[in-house]
């Protein structure tokens, strides 16, 4: 009976040799880096002889990731002029430095060839993990998972699906700022958002029409303004006058993004509508600069400040070999105000 044929050298990874030998990956793993005490003749002999017909090559880098011999995490966060993105740097720079490490810092400027450069970039550097925030789908970002590199994703879930999530449950986030709109009087809210939502402000686009038409507005009469680019700000300053021109200015708002609130506010400020007396904005992030710069913005909180937190134990159980999930964090959504209708 013909063997199969090798493949490429450094082709096979660990979980194709431990399927070809009937183990765990975990297993194999022990095995190829020496430790084999709780392995029996049978199973060692299985694994070698998988390894040899798959012409399995250990991946050094790997290896040093494995090992930890890195303190060194790389993040890459779209768009570091977002005060949310800074302010999840921020957090996870001083958890990272608490526990030992060093962080490096990314702008992937929401770019998938820029992604991919950094993630080539960082991985040369024998980097101990990734921190991927707002990370989009690219070709490098699959091969990195292929090869189970370290990797939390933040913000906005992994775009391949899977994987350790920090973030907050943004349908919920989407839902309160509809009851807030709903209390202050405002029977017919509208929603700004990117015409290319990320999985983030999809999910509070979505959460915030779906909680509308729960509590009696018709589906129909839920105005969407969107707009195409990548700047929040500006994309919040088209979504609004496209809204404007299709049908005026409705009474309030639902901004995705504290961002595209500001971009609204331009626009407001531009045609004399009065911001919160005209119009009422709900933006979700809660940006600390707001009370300086927008205190006209009523904004769902987002506790950035505590994400570096979870993010240090995300790493540390993939590190550890160990199960990881979904972390939601809670928000704050705005106080409800007296119903204004009854």
């Amino acid at each position: 009976m013909a063997k199969p044929a090798k493949t490429a050298q450094g082709a096979a990874s660990l979980a194709t040799v431990a399927r070809e030998a009937g183990v765990s990956v975990a297993t194999v793993s022990r095995i190829v880096n020496g430790k084999r005490g709780r392995a029996s003749a049978d199973t060692v002999a299985r694994v070698e002889a998988a390894i040899a017909r798959l012409g399995y090559r250990p991946n050094p880098v790997g290896r040093a990731l494995k090992r930890r011999a890195s303190r060194v995490v790389a993040m890459l966060a779209p768009n570091l002029d977002n005060p949310a993105m800074a302010a999840i740097a921020v957090s996870t720079e001083a958890a990272l430095r608490d526990a030992g490490f060093v962080m490096i810092l990314c702008d992937t400027h929401d770019r998938a060839d820029l992604q991919d450069d950094y993630l080539r970039a960082m991985r040369d550097q024998f980097v101990a993990g990734y921190v991927m925030v707002g990370a989009v789908r690219s070709p490098g970002l699959a091969e990195a998972l292929k090869r189970h590199d370290p990797m939390v994703f933040v913000a906005r879930r992994n775009p391949l699906g899977g994987g350790a999530y920090v973030g907050i449950d943004n349908a919920k986030a989407g839902a309160d700022a509809a009851d807030y709109l709903l209390a202050a009087g405002i029977r017919r809210p509208a929603v700004l958002m990117a015409a290319q939502n990320a999985s983030s402000t999809a999910e509070r686009a979505a959460g915030f029409i779906e909680r509308l038409v729960a509590r009696g507005v018709p589906a129909d009469e839920i105005r969407r303004g969107s707009a195409p680019g990548l700047s929040h700000i500006e994309i919040g300053y088209a979504a609004a006058r496209n809204l404007v021109e299709a049908g005026g200015w409705p009474d309030g708002v639902l901004c995705v993004s504290d961002m595209i609130a500001y971009g609204a506010y331009r626009l407001a400020a531009e045609s004399g509508i009065a911001i919160p007396g005209r119009c009422t904005l709900v933006g979700i992030d809660g940006n600390a600069i707001n009370r300086w710069i927008a205190p006209w913005l009523t904004s769902i909180r987002i506790p950035y400040e505590s994400f570096g937190q979870y993010v240090v134990a995300q790493l540390t159980a993939l590190w550890g070999g160990t199960a990881t999930h979904t972390v939601s964090v809670p928000h704050h959504p705005p106080a409800l105000v007296e119903d204004a209708g009854g």
